[in-house]
Parts: structure tokens; sequence; C-alpha cells
């Protein structure tokens, strides 16, 4: 038995102008591909599938941070190289690693376009995927693939596990099994602040996922939540089952989660504090004087983990207007704006001097504008993280320590922080380009909340600029012809 896999794997924000290129995109390829090992779901679906003695034809896995839309040529060169090996190779299955809210500019859909593209090449083999649990689904990736399975936590601890499923399900089809998968669209947009699968709904509806599996028949089962920073016309949350060829079965148990899912949606909120922006300086002078030291903001609006262009200038402008905020010994720590221009001057200033120049809404201009800037260069790094290989900067802009990178990244990372020579702990308080805190920056803070910020990933989802998104649907609508739609 031989199987091809592969992937591309990115959550695109059709509201952020940044086009995603090659200089943001990590590519792992061939020999590389089987033999590093990940936390990720290729990792986990290589090894299942070597440890069931299935060759393994590796092509290529594309993965970025979230972002905007991605460049259609490299698109178009990266889905060629797959198709190269898929055309070549004698193949008995196909086991992809994709996210599901991946988009191209001009063209639309990725997975959908490379599922299909595949399936025309091989018409009769089973080709089955693992997907982001915030993939948004088509029927254009119903109709081109055997089964997916997505991840059942957020934030994601089971990327792996997820890959291991869904190489054992086309293992199942390679030795003579059936698959049968049904889908339900459900009308409704929530973001993943509003999600985790350690708190309510999420982790009763999680339950229900699980113990639907445990059903005789039912061999996986997944709700797709879908990526409410995309106006896309296939917006909204997926549930999915896929049976042993039982196509009925599939639809009763995949209409059953949809409803449980309909059914509770008044129930998602906001389940860690939140603060309009105007409130956030007040609140964090508040929590400094109860001792809750450090104190960790979130800058949900301009998240780059969710696809925020990391540049918008709003929210620091209400600190920089705060004289409390100002004054706090040591210095609040703002991280990070994505601005390789000023980064790279200040590098040319060196540490220790002034820099001038306009700060933030490098790409983005219509969400905020720049700040002029007169700052000194407290720290400069070239070349920081393993990952994102990004040059850092640490500027004193009117008594606000504010982190450069010349590369969109994520925030989230204390050890960032580190580098430049900062001790979280130390700091009365940070504010972070993030929304839900990952667990490592979540330890070490004392108190924290979220700010509803505007930008690319706003929050409050009724300020965003929708248009070829399906309507009615929740809560952009409250009222409405509701219909959960059967997609499969």
């Amino acid at each position: 038995m031989r199987v091809l896999v592969g992937g591309l794997h990115h959550e695109s924000d059709t509201f952020n102008p940044i086009i995603t290129n090659s200089c943001d995109v990590r590519i792992i390829r061939g020999k590389e591909l089987i033999e590093t090992k990940r936390e990720d779901s290729i990792t986990g679906i290589i090894e299942t599938l070597l440890s069931s003695n299935i060759e393994v034809v590796p092509t290529l896995i594309a993965r970025a941070v979230p972002n905007g839309e991605w460049d259609p040529i490299l698109y178009k060169t990266l889905k060629e190289e797959i198709l190269e090996t898929a055309r070549k190779e004698k193949l008995d299955g196909i086991c992809l690693a994709l996210h599901g809210s991946m988009r191209i500019k001009d063209i639309g859909e990725a997975e959908g376009d490379l599922l299909e593209s595949l399936r025309m090449i091989h018409p009769s083999i089973p080709i089955v995927t693992s997907l982001d649990m915030h993939g948004t689904i088509s029927k254009r990736m119903l109709d081109n693939a055997d089964a997916f399975v997505g991840y059942k936590t957020a934030p994601h601890i089971d990327e792996r596990e997820t890959g291991r499923e869904a190489a054992k399900l086309l293992i199942h089809a390679l030795k003579g099994g059936k698959l049968s998968m049904s889908a339900i669209h459900i009308p409704f947009l929530v973001a993943g602040e509003k999600s985790e699968t350690s708190v309510e709904p999420m982790k009763g509806i999680m339950e229900m996922v699980r113990k639907e599996e445990e059903k005789e028949g039912i061999l996986s089962s997944s709700i797709l939540m879908g990526f409410p920073w995309a106006d896309t016309e296939d917006g909204g949350v997926t549930a999915i089952s896929v049976t042993d060829g039982s196509k009925e079965r599939a639809y009763e148990s995949a209409s059953l989660l949809a409803s449980i899912f309909w059914n509770k949606r008044n129930e998602f909120i906001f389940y860690n504090e939140t603060r309009m922006p105007e409130e956030a300086p007040e609140r964090i002078m508040e929590l400094i004087k109860e001792g809750k030291c450090p104190v960790v903001v979130s800058d949900s609006g301009d998240n780059p983990t969710a696809g925020a262009s990391q540049d918008n200038t709003e929210f620091l402008k209400i600190l920089l207007s705060s004289p409390d905020i100002k004054v706090l010994e040591p210095s609040l720590v703002y991280q990070a704006f994505y601005d390789p221009v000023l980064l790279e001057k200040s590098f040319e200033k060196g540490e220790g001097e002034i820099v001038e120049g306009n700060l933030g809404a490098y790409f983005d201009r219509e969400k905020s504008t720049p700040i002029k800037v007169r700052a000194k260069v407290k720290k400069l790094l070239r070349n920081w993280g393993e990952l994102y290989k990004t040059d850092l900067a640490l500027l004193d802009v009117d008594g606000i320590d504010v982190i450069l990178t010349s590369r969109h990244v994520g925030c989230y990372d204390v050890d960032m922080m580190g580098a430049l020579g900062i001790d979280i702990r130390e700091r009365k308080a940070v504010v972070v380009k993030l929304g839900y805190l990952e667990p490592e920056i979540r330890a070490l803070s004392s108190s924290s909340f979220m700010v509803l910020t505007k930008g690319s990933s706003d929050e409050i989802l009724q300020r965003l600029p929708y248009s070829r998104i399906k309507r009615p649907i929740w809560p952009l609508d409250k009222e409405g012809d509701w219909k959960l739609e059967r997609l499969k």
C-alpha cells in the first residue's frame, strides 16, 4: 500500500489586507517531512501509516501564522508540486493535513480547490483529511473527500492525535472498509474566545461528540467551528459524522450534533473579563493597586494568531493618552507591532540612541493611522526564534516599552520578551496582541482581561463589514428563516 501525504495549513483573514507570501510560509518537504517529529497532524498521519507498514509518499506541508489571503502564484506553485507527485506515483490512498479556512486571493477556498484537483487525478482511491477545529466546510470539499476529522480541543492540544485518527480512517478504507460521511451546516459565527473547549458550552458539546464516537458504526464525529474573520459564502459551523458504511446513520448522527449545538447558541459568551478600550487604562490601574501584578491585557481586535495585521495603533493611542500608564515603573510592555520600516531605522540608529518615524499602520491604514514617535532604542536583536526568524526592537515610546517585529508573528510567546531582557513577572502590566491567553502567558499572569478593540479580528462580529456570507446567520441576525442545511 502506498499513500500520498502532505498539506497546506493556514487561517486566512479576509478583513486583513496583507497578502500572505513566501516569506511568511514555512515549508517541509520530502524525506524531512517523514523524519521530523512535531506535535502536529501531519506527524500523526505519517507515524500511524508507517506503523501499519504502509509506504508513505511525501509531498510537502506548508504552514504560516494566520494572516491575510494567500498570494495566488505561491499557492499554485505549491499545489502543482503536490499534484505532480500525485500524477507520477502509483497510489492506494491520500491522507492530508489541511486547515479548512485557507483562502487564496482571486481564487477563494484552497481546500476545495486542492481536493478537487487530486480527485480528478485519482477518482477512485480514498482521500481522508485532518482539519483544524476552526475549519470552514464547503460542499466542494465534501464532494471530493471520503472523510474529514477535526481537532476536538481549543486551544489545540490534540493535533497529532487528530492526524492519527485521520490515518486510521484511511487505513479502514484501504483494508476494504467503507466510509460514509454526512455534514450539516449551522448558520452560526463564533470566535474562539467564546468557544474554548475547557469551558461551557463547548465542554459539554465536545463530550457529546466523543459519546457519538462510542456508538456502534460511528467512526468519527467532529464539530468544525468555522472562522469568523473570513467573509465567505460557506461561513458557519459544521457538524460532521463518518460511519462504516451507513449514509443514513451518518446523517442522523451529524443532525443530532448540529441540533445540540444550535440549541446552545445563546450560551456562547466571553468566559473571561472584557472591557471596552477606553475603560482599559483605569482597569489596569485598579488591578495594579490591588496587587494583582502582572496584569496581562489582550488587544483582541488586532490578534495576529487570528489573522489580523498586527499593526493597529488605536489601543496604543489610548494608553499613551493616560498619564497613569505612561509613568508606570517599570514600564508597561506592549507586544508587538509588525513594523519592518521603523524596526530597521532603529537598527540603523543603534541601542541607546533616539529613532524618529511613524509607528504602526504600515500595512493596514483603513483601521488605524500611524503614530509619529521620537523613541529611545532600548534593545535590538536579529533573527529571533527558531520558528519565526524575526528581528526585534524594544523602544521606549513616551514611557511605554513597545516591541517591534520585522515579520508577522504570534504575540503570545513570553520568550520574545525574555529575549529582550524583559521578565514579565517583574512588570506591573503587559499588553499582548492576542485573544484568549495561551497557557504559558496565562500561568505567569496574576490578573488578565481582554479589550474589545476594533481590527481585522474584531470580537464584536457585528462591527465587521460582511458582504458575502449567507444570511441570516447568528449573531449578525437575531431573526430570520433559520435552517440547518444538509451539505452531504
